[in-house]
């Protein structure tokens, strides 16, 4: 079917969604706030492109936030889960593909000595903060201005991706005893970030930060900024934790810190490394997380942590995750962002600026370069509103929001691009120029 979403099963889904779940929904970005309209539904999705509920097709430029490297449904993974779920779907005890996925991470990103599987990236920050500070016994610890980490109460200060997106610097309900206990730097400032230190008088466990920051739309640090931030740390007997939920095997096969000049003590990863499944994981320097029960005093559990269906996906799509497969990706993305930019230029939809790092696009309504997060919120989310939904109109579904990163997954192909170009020159047209 020719899309022009959302079609009538989608608006009915809606409805009766909202009659049970809040706003509709599970995660807010999903609700189209940011960018008006009823969400679309989709009800399947192979390789590069989805089918909503309507039986339209569209190609994903989301790939669930990240997680769908692969694309929808690899054959292999979802041959992996099916021999998995036959086996017994949890058992609230150990099982093999626990290890076995461990040691594939271990072996691609050898700084996780040990490690922790948890169900989420939310848990998997939140776990490695609770380690950071009780291997430290300090309390503070530092996060960065529109650096998105999960949802748990101390990491929710100033926000970015769906927070900011709705004009909420914080979260109701976190009360302001724990948001004092983090403290807030700016991306790619690396002498705020020492003034800081200095404030804190040595009371600060830990700094996490995105090595390659995703959720402010794509900000790539700027040279020397990550390596500053692991002298700083080291001087003041902080740790480093890597939040790498989105960049870990995204960017190449295993971590992109140490390529960038960090120096972590624990690193975070999820999306990728699930296959699609929940999962998250944390780790690091051996002596910090043995720290944790039941060999240390930090506690942290989970019925379904290390759960089998997502250890099989996990160890069926590292086992996919090829040099050349990188390649692909890389020359794909560049590609793409090659003919976004020529289309944006020909339709005279300007000031555009496209961040890419790997497979990551951001795309902002606003002069370039975005360096941090006032930066990225001077893209004109009116515009971007107008661009996604001209492009799902026409079979391209993007990010709803203007502050997401944009996805490619390696199963999107050149030919892929080519027929999306209609799609974006009508977006483009739609988003127009900025008003002088």
């Amino acid at each position: 079917m020719t899309p022009g979403a959302p079609g009538p099963r989608s608006r009915a889904l809606a409805r009766r969604a909202a009659r049970v779940l809040v706003g509709g929904v599970d995660s807010p970005v999903r609700s189209f706030r940011a960018v008006g309209g009823s969400p679309v539904f989709f009800a399947a999705g192979r390789g590069a492109y989805l089918t909503d509920a309507d039986g339209r097709r569209y190609l994903d430029l989301v790939g669930s936030w990240g997680a769908n490297l692969l694309g929808n449904a690899p054959a292999p993974v979802v041959a992996a889960v099916r021999r998995a779920a036959g086996r017994g779907l949890t058992f609230g005890a150990p099982v093999a593909a626990e290890h076995e996925l461990a040691e594939r991470i271990r072996s691609a990103a050898p700084e996780l000595e040990r490690m922790r599987f948890v169900s989420s990236g939310t848990e998997a920050v939140m776990s490695a903060v609770r380690a950071a500070r009780g291997f430290t016994g300090r309390s503070k610890v530092v996060k960065f201005a529109g650096g998105y980490h999960g949802h748990s109460d101390g990491l929710l200060a100033r926000a970015g991706s769906g927070v900011a997106t709705h004009a909420l610097p914080d979260s109701a309900g976190v009360p302001r005893s724990v948001v004092a206990e983090t403290l807030v730097a700016r991306y790619n400032d690396p002498d705020g970030l020492a003034d800081l230190f200095d404030r804190a008088d040595d009371a600060i466990a830990a700094v996490v930060v995105e090595p390659v920051a995703g959720n402010m739309g794509v900000v790539p640090p700027r040279p020397d900024f990550l390596r500053r931030i692991s002298t700083l740390a080291r001087r003041h007997r902080a740790l480093v934790i890597a939040d790498e939920v989105i960049t870990g095997f995204r960017l190449r096969r295993g971590t992109v810190h140490r390529t960038l000049g960090l120096r972590a003590d624990l690193v975070t990863l999820g999306k990728v490394v699930g296959g699609g499944m929940p999962l998250g994981v944390y780790g690091g320097r051996r002596a910090v997380m043995e720290t944790v029960a039941p060999l240390g005093p930090v506690y942290q559990a989970g019925t379904l942590a290390g759960h089998p269906l997502a250890m099989a996906a996990g160890v069926a799509t590292l086992d996919r995750l090829t040099p050349e497969l990188y390649r692909r990706l890389e020359r794909t993305s560049a590609a793409m962002a090659s003919m976004l930019s020529e289309r944006a230029e020909r339709a005279g939809a300007t000031p555009f600026t496209i961040e890419r790092v790997g497979s990551m696009l951001g795309l902002f309504f606003a002069p370039g370069p975005v360096r941090d997060d006032r930066d990225a919120e001077r893209s004109d989310r009116a515009r971007y509103a107008r661009f996604f939904h001209a492009a799902l109109d026409r079979g391209v579904y993007l990010p709803p929001s203007a502050l997401e990163t944009t996805f490619v997954s390696a199963a999107v192909r050149r030919e892929d691009l080519a027929r999306a170009r209609p799609a974006f020159d009508a977006a483009f047209a739609a988003a127009g120029a900025a008003r002088r």
